[in-house]
């Protein structure tokens, strides 16, 4: 495949580091020659430098020639446009835009970036997905990551398996015997620097972070099975009053009445917005770095700090500064893949990459076959994915135990008829069956093979 991202920032080196992995002809564009600079020299990409929403600079990256072009540079303007362009002079099949500013987003203009309005497939709003996964994570606060598939059905729980884990040293279809009502499946394993798939002879070690896939209603008992009931805050204090901060407090506010909320904002004309747009929530001017304003939240009563400003560095000092003052637990922002390694030693609980998010959202489209979601993990060295089966498809219609999945490859939950199922070895894999697995990065293509529209199915 073919594809052209505008904007070598961190998102747009993300996304370039997965496909060109995965050979894709891959041309990056950016206006800093710097970056363009530093993405060919460490990646198998070409770099153009000049605006991607320029005609002759898409005509320099081969727009002509290709399936995708991804727009995410800073500024929703030229991605918007690049887009426009790729579409009127070059016909780019796909064309995907990030789109950061929520005005652009409001619900009475939801239609704006319909097909019939704008040559744009696909907006990704990274502020809205990343707030919605602080949510989860505060939802579920046993787990140290959480994503949704099968309309919200099914959840995936990454879970630490700390060392009064009670359910290491035991193997999985032991599991699966001792609680045959439980809909969770462990799909894959974080251990020792390594992810892998797992079978059912599998069984969990102390410090492993084990990735699981279950029935939403049963992602709690799942998390109490590994040992982790953490209560759920009641007291939360946010730093960052910005779009993400004002979605997390804002949704807090509708769907947790009971839960009460702070927002720590250093810039004053963002904390005075925040205070008009919030309706319960109490916004503090002032720097989460400075221990007064921290007291001012009453940090030593609150059950979790989320610190969601533009600055890592910020997010990692108030983070752990809070639960130093007595806040029962931290969640930091971090945009930078080097703190990722160093989270623990930095005392911080649990962080969120946002980058992850958005590169997550734009494979969903890279991916061939029925692929309806896609989330990649520990830095696309695995993925969960979500995909309909077709009549045509090797699963349909043969026992699982039958059937030689190829290496790498997990099946963790099938949503049929609206109800999850837990697979075994008598399943058969139906047609329009959502099967949600897990893929090692080496297994992605057998994934796409196996979930392919082939001519018969015309």
């Amino acid at each position: 495949m073919r594809v052209i991202i505008c904007g070598a920032g961190q998102v747009g080196y993300g996304i370039a580091e997965q496909l060109s992995r995965e050979d894709n002809e891959v041309s990056v564009i950016d206006t800093s020659a710097a970056l363009i600079s530093a993405i060919t020299e460490t990646l198998d990409v070409r770099g153009y430098v000049g605006h991607g929403s320029h005609p002759d600079v898409l005509a320099k990256a081969g727009a002509d020639q290709a399936d995708m072009i991804i727009a995410v540079t800073l500024y929703d303007e030229i991605n918007i446009v690049a887009c426009e362009v790729a579409h009127a002079l070059f016909s780019v099949p796909t064309k995907i835009a990030r789109i950061r500013d929520q005005s652009y987003l409001a619900p009475e203009y939801g239609d704006l970036f319909s097909r019939e309005n704008m040559s744009i497939d696909v907006t990704i709003s990274p502020e809205i997905e990343v707030g919605k996964m602080v949510l989860r994570r505060i939802a579920f606060p046993g787990a140290t990551d959480v994503v949704r598939f099968a309309d919200d059905n099914v959840s995936m729980l990454a879970i630490e398996c700390m060392e009064d884990c009670p359910v290491v040293n035991t193997p999985l279809q032991q599991l699966s015997q001792l609680f045959p009502d439980l809909v969770a499946t462990v799909v894959g394993v974080f251990r020792n620097g390594h992810l892998k798939s797992v079978d059912s002879s599998e069984q969990l070690r102390t410090g492993d972070l084990a990735y699981v896939i279950c029935q939403r209603q049963h992602a709690r008992r799942t998390l109490g099975l590994f040992g982790h009931m953490e209560k759920e805050a009641s007291r939360i204090v946010i730093a960052g009053g910005g779009n993400i901060g004002q979605y997390v407090a804002r949704s807090i506010e509708e769907l947790q009445p009971k839960t009460r909320v702070k927002i720590i904002e250093f810039d004053r004309d963002k904390a005075i917005a925040a205070s008009e747009n919030l309706n319960s929530t109490i916004v503090l001017h002032g720097s989460v770095l400075d221990q007064k304003i921290l007291h001012q939240a009453d940090i030593q009563d609150a059950d979790l700090i989320v610190t969601l400003t533009n600055n890592d560095q910020t997010n990692i000092l108030g983070a752990v500064m809070a639960k130093q003052m007595g806040c029962k637990s931290n969640l930091a922002l971090l945009n930078a893949t080097s703190f990722h390694d160093a989270a623990k030693s930095l005392a911080l609980d649990a962080y969120i990459n946002p980058r992850a998010v958005t590169i997550s959202r734009v494979l969903q489209h890279v991916r061939k076959g029925r692929i309806r979601s896609v989330y990649a993990v520990q830095r696309g060295n695995g993925e969960i994915i979500e995909a309909e089966a077709l009549e045509t498809s090797p699963l349909v219609g043969q026992a699982l135990r039958e059937i030689d999945l190829p290496e790498g490859i997990r099946i963790g939950a099938v949503y049929r008829d609206k109800t999850v199922l837990r697979p075994d070895g008598n399943m058969k894999i139906k047609a329009k069956d959502r099967v949600i697995l897990f893929a090692s990065a080496d297994s992605v293509r057998d994934v796409e093979q196996l979930f392919r529209v082939s001519l018969q199915y015309f």
